[in-house]
């Protein structure tokens, strides 16, 4: 198969399509982020990267918190809506209807309607350019019963939107299963 290069970019598909949360001035803002993802497992610590002309960089500045909201395919127009708007010109909040909590940390917003929740305390922040990258210290994760089973994260309860940046500028819900994980290749072993 032939190979096109399209040059440096950010061209990894899909990106998870998360809110992240942080009091500006004392007040809860979310922002829609795909660049974002798991970092370490112990301790646990995720990263999102945030440009710093964002209102919701001025709250992680201010607070050195934030919250990871993963919301599902339901809150697809509130999801967008938080990307597209600024809070330092709306209330992101009261316009997408939000029912705002908070655990561990006083200053990491948390939504309700989002089925997993995580509160993280900033580590690490690298100025990278056009982003920051934050590194978070998860301090709890908080997960709506309704999308459990058997005690366990259910993804097809949980029903997460993925992000394809340009040029489709798309939400997709995750498909079907294609295989088990640490199983399925196992099949390859043995064959030359």
């Amino acid at each position: 198969m032939a190979k096109v290069q399209m040059g440096p970019g950010t061209s990894i598909y899909p990106m998870p399509t998360l809110l992240v949360g942080a009091n500006v001035d004392g007040r809860p803002n979310f922002m829609t982020v795909a660049w974002g993802n798991i970092a370490n497992a112990e301790p646990p610590m995720v990263t999102v990267a945030i440009r710093g002309s964002r209102h919701t960089h001025k709250g992680i500045e201010q607070n050195r918190t934030f919250s990871v909201n993963i919301p599902s395919a339901d809150l697809v127009k509130e999801t967008d809506y938080c990307g597209i708007a600024s809070g330092a010109k709306v209330d992101k909040v009261k316009d997408c209807q939000f029912t705002v909590f908070y655990g561990k940390l006083d200053t990491a917003p948390m939504i309700e309607q989002c089925p997993v929740n995580i509160e993280c305390s900033v580590l690490h922040s690298l100025e990278l350019g056009s982003h920051t990258l934050y590194v978070g210290r998860i301090e709890e994760v908080h997960v709506s019963s309704d999308c459990l089973t058997d005690g366990r994260i259910d993804l097809d309860k949980i029903k997460p939107l993925a992000y394809l940046g340009d040029p489709s500028r798309q939400y997709h819900g995750i498909g079907k299963l294609q295989g088990k994980g640490f199983s399925i290749g196992l099949e390859i072993k043995g064959k030359k």
